[in-house]
């Protein structure tokens, strides 16, 4: 049975306490559910971002809190819930501005080169580990714009974008944003891509439909199957992503992107994130940013 609410829990909710044995359990969990690490320092993180399920649920112990999510029920209803609230979020428009001038200036041309014989074929962009959306539509910007300044290439894209949380997701495919967080836009591409919200008070503004629907947004979790992909990607952007996982997992994953990445096909990741002594099939070629051999 689904826990219920009980407001009279919540004034004893701030003595609940996770116990060293109770991380344990969860933090195995999220480990081999999602890859992600959660070594003993994160404990009082963990039990802060988890007190608010307790709340919604009205149960007063995170051993309460465990039991009911190890349960079936608790793995059909809570999971998500979980994964939404112990998952980090944290991305901008332009991020990391060197990845797209790089993009524009040598890889595009490079990829049109290769496909100067398949130019029927759209190029296929991957935006792992999306958040709220605004990688995938500032690359849907960029491709917008490439796209305009060869307009007899016939060059068109399509965008896949996932994350393992459906909370970012959900905000990502409304792609209303605040006025302020569009600030790294250059003033050209804010004017030609963002809508402004009719009440100015709020302070919004929406991606226009037209790059919206260059971008497919699905939820997926990197340690289930293979990834589902059914055409062969020539762009995977996973910046600041991988280092949630320890070592094995990276080159784990590394490995099963690069089987999804046409020979000659990018990868871009964050500024903080190496391959160095893994054994993948990508030379560096510039800072962050690899190509499969072909």
């Amino acid at each position: 049975m689904t826990p219920v609410i009980n407001e009279s829990v919540h004034l004893n909710l701030f003595k609940a306490k996770l116990s060293d044995h109770d991380f344990t359990r969860l933090s195995d969990f999220i480990y081999n559910e999602c890859g992600i690490k959660m070594p003993p320092v994160k404990k009082v993180m963990l039990e802060s971002r988890l007190h608010k399920r307790l709340r919604a649920l009205g149960l007063r112990t995170y051993r309460e809190y465990c039991d009911y999510l190890f349960r079936p029920e608790g793995m059909q209803n809570e999971l998500v819930h979980m994964i939404d609230v112990v998952t980090t979020n944290k991305t901008d428009f332009f991020r990391e501005p060197k990845h797209f001038q790089y993009l524009t200036s040598i890889a595009l041309p490079a990829l049109m080169s290769k496909k100067c014989t398949d130019s029927r074929r759209k190029l296929m962009v991957w935006s792992a580990g999306c958040s709220t959306g605004e990688e995938p539509y500032t690359l849907s910007m960029v491709l917008s714009e490439f796209a305009e300044n060869y307009p007899k290439s016939g060059f068109d894209f399509l965008i896949l974008a996932t994350d393992i949380s459906t909370k970012v997701l959900e905000k990502a495919k409304n792609a209303i944003y605040s006025h302020d967080s569009a600030d790294p836009v250059p003033g050209i591409l804010r004017k030609k891509y963002l809508l402004r919200g009719r009440d100015r008070n709020q302070n919004l503004v929406r991606i226009v439909p037209g790059l919206r629907e260059k971008v497919k947004f699905r939820r997926l979790n990197f340690l289930e199957g293979d990834f589902g992909m059914r055409e062969p990607l020539d762009i995977i952007f996973c910046r600041n992503v991988l280092i949630y996982f320890d070592r094995p997992t990276q080159e784990k994953l590394l490995n099963k992107f690069c089987r999804h990445l046409s020979p000659g096909g990018y990868i871009f990741l964050g500024h903080s994130e190496t391959l160095h002594n893994m054994n993948i099939p990508l030379v560096s070629v510039s800072t962050t940013i690899y190509r499969k051999p072909g």
